[in-house]
């Protein structure tokens, strides 16, 4: 019985000697050995072998095991904490379903009870054995796609390009490893929302394929923790949900060739963001939270932005409704609130509130106005708006009372 992942043998004597552990896996092979022929059997026990030793070290199991620690068992890692020697066995980058298999044997062993699967011999590791370990994998054509076998699960990097893929391979979701995702130049339409529960996944290449939205599930799911580069451009997106700004890892958006005809107004959320491509869309104006950016290139060229409205909307409401003053009460105090505490479509205006420039919250009784801002103002390299060379455009700003206005109409000027 054997278990491919990476390994490190921490000796817990170490810290009272003043010295530390190197903090990194190696890769290797674990097998659960008989010890001795059949004739006179003994427990099995723990065979570690790397590719620099291939005969691996040696570790009894029999009630030698003084804990397992499991809480991150469906990520790939455990740790398997011995009596003697005083070592902690800590696993990682293993396949979840392998892994767990592995541990349940582990502990028949330590009880002293019998293995159902059959037990390895205490032989040498074979160099095939380590070529397992793969960790990137491009494919782009459509003959070299696997059908009839799992992609290695130890993979990090993964591209299928003009492989004609009408939507994500289930397979590829069981990847957990997996930190770069290319699945360009294909004709996906849809994302499932279980690319959500790739935990290190930091980028996301979805350029050149037939989506037209992208899910608020991924913007709720692990990717706002490891999500750092994402390429939607050549699709049929209009617009991007609210929810996409809580993304906050973000550093490289790139938006090219879309249908958009907005951006989410709380962009200004994105504070990690540095690298901004939007050119090529249906843009007639800024969200006002857009100043809150802080770019080192912008590119909005060929958008249809508008020329300004003179007259600001106005949507005030006198006196307020109970919801307004509520949802106000929940935004400025800073309330915390989930669809498991108030009705989904409450959590949806919540999250669409817009801001005043005064920094306080408005749902529907607001007013509306324009101004232009100048591009260099949020962004180091600004690639021209239009061939005239400009670098000016339309800005969306909200009020929450006529107060607010006055007191920014030199702004709106």
């Amino acid at each position: 019985m054997k278990l491919h992942c990476e390994v490190e043998v921490v000796s817990r004597h170490l810290p009272a000697l003043g010295l530390r552990n190197r903090g990194k896996g190696t890769r290797a092979v674990l097998s659960l050995c008989q010890q001795t022929p059949r004739s006179r059997p003994r427990p099995a026990c723990l065979l570690i072998s790397t590719l620099k030793d291939k005969r691996g070290t040696r570790y009894e199991l029999k009630e030698n095991i003084e804990q397992l620690f499991t809480k991150f068992v469906d990520e790939g890692k455990a740790t398997v904490r011995l009596k003697e020697p005083p070592v902690d066995i800590c696993l990682s980058k293993a396949n979840s379903n392998s892994l767990k298999g592995f541990l349940s044997a582990v502990r028949l062993v330590h009880r002293g009870c019998d293995v159902d699967a059959p037990l390895s011999t205490l032989t040498p590791a074979k160099t095939s054995e380590f070529e397992k370990f793969k960790t990137k994998m491009v494919i782009t054509s459509k003959k070299d796609y696997p059908l009839s076998k799992n992609f290695p699960y130890s993979l990090e990097h993964l591209q299928t390009s003009y492989c004609g893929l009408i939507r994500v391979d289930m397979r590829m979701l069981c990847l957990k490893n997996l930190r770069k995702l290319d699945l360009s130049h294909n004709h996906i339409k849809k994302l499932p929302a279980t690319i959500g529960d790739l935990i290190h996944l930091q980028e996301l290449n979805l350029n050149d394929n037939h989506l037209e939205s992208f899910s608020v599930a991924l913007c709720h799911s692990t990717l706002q923790k490891s999500l750092r580069h994402l390429d939607l451009s050549k699709n049929k997106i209009k617009a991007l949900p609210v929810q996409f700004c809580q993304l906050r890892e973000l550093t490289d958006i790139k938006l090219d060739d879309n249908e958009l005809i907005r951006l989410p107004f709380k962009i200004g959320q994105l504070r990690n963001l540095r690298f901004l491509s939007a050119a090529r869309n249906k843009l007639p104006f800024l969200p006002s939270e857009f100043k809150n950016l802080s770019l080192e290139y912008l590119d909005l060229f060929g958008n249809h932005f508008e020329q300004l409205e003179v007259l600001p909307v106005i949507m005030l409401q006198v006196p307020l409704t109970l919801l307004e003053y509520s949802a106000q009460t929940v935004l400025n105090n800073r309330i915390p609130y989930g669809s498991h505490t108030i009705p989904f479509h409450l959590c949806e205006d919540l999250d669409t509130a817009k801001t005043c420039v005064c920094g306080k919250f408005c749902l529907s009784s607001f007013i509306q106005g324009t101004t232009t801002m100048n591009l260099h103002s949020v962004a180091h390299t600004v690639v021209l708006v239009d061939n005239m060379g400009s670098t000016e455009v339309p800005i969306i700003s909200y009020f929450c009372s006529l107060g607010c206005y006055v007191n920014s109409s030199d702004t709106l000027k």
